[in-house]
């Protein structure tokens, strides 16, 4: 890793409203800030913490993970902009109680200083616990404990509007929503890739999964599912593809067999082009920003509104009529999906953005 030293602002390659680096003083590793627009609101994101090969590589993953919470707050219809932050640990890097509790302090002092413009919730690597943590530094962060006043993890909402998503698309691409009979893959099986095989294989799907998790072949194997192992996983001949790990699997030559890709991982595409390369081949890919957004819907309507369970619940199953308009949409326009998505955040922020796609 290059030397950082302990506030750095970096010139911005993309659209972004500034990217913020620095050494923790207590730990030594490195935390970044992305605001990618503050344009509808303060900015709102994920704390990620994983192994980085280099802070080029952890630049990158912050700049571009930013640039789609602005997409799917606009999209969503909140008040809200789009950033993300980054704790960047070193490869093979292994951090114990301590080291972690000063790691998030560190972080939490970076969020604090951009007096509110980021608001913080948890995302790969962090979890509530970590919030709280940050928000007992003067950090504004979400999804604390239960216990604390917090809705705890958002897996359950982010999965539940995957699945509206899906019922949705699946409307739209075989004539009914219901997912019965249909052979789905589930490439992931963390906490959200877990309750979107559960709510499938409930509706009567055939499930197989597959993670990289020491573990999880077993776990799958115990819960009915059956098995693909993860370099076989996108190609098999499959209705619905759901993508519910990491990012960047979705390539121009990729082996794809499912006309149908729906999934919560971010930025799944290797880069935008690939949505007309999908589009070309017959496959619907739904926007990643779009399928994935029932976490933040429903900890903004429960944490920041004030709104019941049932009224949060009901704006995660909307995500559902969001995707059907884009894919209506795309079909009577000629365009993807992706596309449309992207127009309606333009329209939504006013011109802000003018990124193309």
């Amino acid at each position: 890793m290059r030397k950082v030293t302990s506030m750095t602002v970096h010139p911005l390659p993309w659209d972004h409203d500034r990217l913020v680096v620095r050494r923790g003083r207590r730990s030594g590793v490195t935390t970044m800030v992305a605001i990618h627009s503050t344009a509808l609101g303060p900015a709102l994101g994920g704390c990620r913490m994983k192994a980085y090969a280099g802070l080029d590589e952890a630049e990158r993953d912050v700049l571009r993970l930013s640039a789609a919470m602005t997409d799917k707050c606009a999209v969503a219809g909140m008040d809200f902009g789009g950033a993300k932050s980054v704790i960047a640990l070193r490869p093979g890097q292994q951090l114990d109680a301590e080291e972690r509790h000063a790691v998030l302090l560190d972080h939490a002092e970076l969020i604090a200083s951009l007096e509110g413009q980021y608001l913080a919730g948890p995302d790969i690597g962090t979890g509530p616990e970590d919030m709280l943590v940050l928000r007992e530094q003067g950090a504004p962060a979400f999804c604390l404990p239960e216990s604390a006043g917090g809705i705890g993890s958002s897996s359950g909402p982010t999965a539940q509007g995957v699945l509206a998503a899906l019922r949705a698309a699946s409307g739209a691409v075989f004539g009914t929503p219901d997912p019965a009979g249909r052979r789905v893959v589930v490439c992931g099986f963390g906490s959200v890739g877990r309750l979107v095989a559960s709510g499938l294989a409930d509706a009567g799907a055939e499930v197989t999964v597959s993670d990289v998790t020491e573990g999880a072949r077993a776990d799958a194997r115990y819960l009915g599912y059956a098995w693909a192992e993860p370099a076989e996983a996108l190609a098999l001949d499959a209705d619905i593809l759901v993508p519910a790990a990491v990012g960047g699997v979705l390539g121009t030559d990729t082996v794809l067999n499912a006309p149908l890709i729906v999934g919560p991982a971010n930025n799944q595409l290797v880069d935008d082009g690939v949505a007309s390369s999908l589009a070309a081949r017959g496959i619907v890919w739904v926007p990643d920003y779009v399928a994935s957004a029932g976490g933040v819907v429903y900890t903004v309507a429960r944490e920041v509104e004030g709104l019941d369970h049932a009224t949060a619940a009901a704006r995660v199953a909307a995500i559902g009529d969001v995707v059907s308009a884009l894919l209506s949409d795309s079909a009577a326009r000629g365009t993807t999906p992706l596309a449309e998505a992207a127009a309606l955040s333009r329209r939504r922020l006013g011109g802000v953005r003018t990124a193309a796609v």
